[in-house]
């Protein structure tokens, strides 16, 4: 499921969350490396064939519950407290094998109009949420439920997701090729200089379809060249 973006400022300047979904998680990443900053994850993929989500992070921590008191069911009080449409859940400490998403949740945070989930874990009822176009990204399926084996410890806190740390409030791209986390004090920066790397891969793809030479429009120094590009 996808929502409709911020409208524009007066000046019809784009939104930050409007160029961030402009890119992929390959641009972004390529200008996270170039300034030397972390963000790209490997193995939070797309659980079933959703679209490109950007948002801003809700982050949640889960844990194995010790007990077996009686809970609240984990992340439910998160989605209840969404209150705007760019939000995107960030869950990690997911256990292996067992889920940490299913398809009420993800009717739940449909609902409230959440823009999808990222999960450092597994989920479950995967064709629920597919079925209703709710887009899930994480480490892979299982039909095992979290419940009496994982809780909620925590939320709106610095979380690690396949070894990035996330914040609320920072910016997410998640797409067929993985996910990846902005850290919101660096968003315009990595925004400029993807922006600069988009414009000069599309350049490298139209000179190659032309005939030139991959090994020339490939070299290194092409790629060197995006830093001294002026931001538009």
């Amino acid at each position: 499921m996808t929502h409709p973006h911020t409208a524009n400022p007066p000046n019809n300047r784009p939104t930050v969350l409007e160029r961030l979904a402009a890119l992929d998680t390959n641009t972004v990443s390529d200008a996270l490396d170039f300034l030397g900053l972390p963000g790209a994850t490997v193995g939070l993929r797309p659980l079933w064939n959703c679209p490109k989500i950007v948002g801003r992070a809700s982050t949640v921590l889960l844990a194995a519950k010790s007990d077996n008191v009686p809970s609240v069911h984990l992340i439910t009080p998160v989605v209840e407290q969404i209150a705007s449409d760019e939000r995107i859940l960030v869950i990690a400490g997911g256990i292996e094998g067992i889920s940490c998403w299913g398809d009420i949740l993800a009717n739940a945070a449909a609902g409230k109009q959440v823009r999808g989930t990222v999960i450092d874990g597994f989920s479950r009822d995967i064709d629920g949420s597919a079925a209703i176009g709710y887009p899930v990204f994480g480490r892979g399926v299982t039909m095992i439920s979290a419940r009496n084996r994982v809780v909620q410890i925590d939320a709106a806190v610095p979380i690690t997701m396949a070894g990035v740390t996330v914040s609320e409030d920072d910016y997410v791209i998640a797409d067929n090729c993985g996910a990846v986390f902005i850290a919101r004090a660096f968003i315009e920066k990595v925004l400029d200089l993807g922006e600069r790397i988009a414009r000069r891969q599309d350049a490298m793809v139209a000179a190659v379809r032309s005939g030139r030479s991959v090994a020339e429009v490939m070299h290194d120094s092409q790629f060197e060249a995006i830093n001294q590009e002026p931001a538009e």
